[in-house]
């Protein structure tokens, strides 16, 4: 089995106790949860029995210290995980509609996971077989977007496994509007890449769809998985085309949904060791596919970030 090794931010999801618009007299209140969509990533990994490690930066103040414990006590390895006195540790506030769809209100920058630099990287991160899993929101400062293309480089080169998911926040980004130049060039070191319908129609902009897609596999993606919340999801390759219908439920918060999704498709990956050939190996992706969606589908029936991904017993049958 392969460990799971994900990299860039981790928050603190500060979550409203209201829904919508509802009218409400009481006082709006905000709960805490540990989330950040690397972090969930590698903590849906670990609830999964798969070895995982998380790659980042803290604050040295209260709510990195509620995030290093969160991440230790669902099993994640934190070895490679520094803490700075610079910034301090990020915050999203969470607001839902009446169907659990969020918006975020980010307290970054500044922060501390954009100090993260490729000197705080343990010697030979990249040394034994892993997975290497990123997403776009370590791009939007200029020394961090550095920091994350130089290790899916040194990943790419030692061998590993990348995966991508682009985690469209445009609101992390000092215009309010990400840079799609740079997030492509991200998306086009992946050999798994995971895009949302929404991110999908954002970043091929004029382009035909067809043929943006088209661009990526010859830029090298293997693999790229299209979710489109409650409807089918659709994963492309060469040579490969699958559609996969995700259970359905009735969502109450959707923050978790595409980190478990791609969590319980990543441990999937990493149980079979990510062998040579495994994007042309269409039974046990369209399996994969069908587990990672029943991941998804848990995770949006609660609230919450890490509390809410799924361990391998709440995915068995009753």
């Amino acid at each position: 089995m392969l460990p799971v090794i994900a990299f860039g931010e981790a928050l603190v999801d500060m979550l409203s106790s209201r829904l919508g618009n509802a009218a409400d007299d009481a006082p709006e209140t905000f709960t805490p949860y540990a989330g950040g969509a690397p972090a969930n990533v590698a903590v849906a990994c670990a609830r999964l029995g798969v070895p995982s490690r998380f790659l980042g930066m803290l604050g040295d103040d209260h709510f990195g210290d509620f995030l290093a414990a969160e991440l230790a006590a669902q099993g994640v390895e934190l070895s490679g995980v520094c803490r700075t006195r610079e910034a301090r540790t990020a915050l999203a506030f969470v607001s839902r509609d009446a169907s659990g769809e969020r918006t975020f209100d980010f307290y970054r920058p500044p922060a501390a996971d954009l100090l993260y630099r490729l000197e705080h990287l343990p010697p030979g991160v990249f040394a034994d077989p892993a997975i290497l899993h990123l997403c776009s929101n370590s791009l939007t400062d200029p020394e961090i977007a550095e920091t994350t293309l130089a290790m899916a480089e040194m990943a790419a080169r030692a061998g590993r496994l990348v995966s991508v998911d682009a985690n469209l926040r445009h609101n992390l980004w000092p215009n309010g509007r990400a840079d799609g130049t740079l997030v492509t060039r991200l998306l086009d070191t992946a050999d798994l890449l995971k895009l949302s319908r929404e991110e999908v129609d954002d970043l091929r902009g004029d382009h035909p769809e067809d043929a943006w897609l088209a661009e990526r596999l010859a830029a090298g993606v293997k693999l790229i998985v299209i979710t489109d919340g409650g409807d089918d999801v659709r994963a492309l390759g060469a040579g490969l085309s699958l559609s996969v219908t995700p259970p359905a439920v009735k969502p109450v918060d959707t923050t978790a949904g595409g980190d478990a999704f791609i969590g319980g498709l990543l441990a999937r990956l990493a149980e079979d060791g990510a062998e040579e050939g495994w994007h042309h190996d269409t039974a046990r992706l369209e399996e994969a596919l069908a587990f990672a969606c029943r991941c998804g589908a848990h995770a949006v029936t609660r609230p919450g970030s890490y509390v809410a991904l799924p361990t391998q017993a709440d995915l068995s049958p009753a």
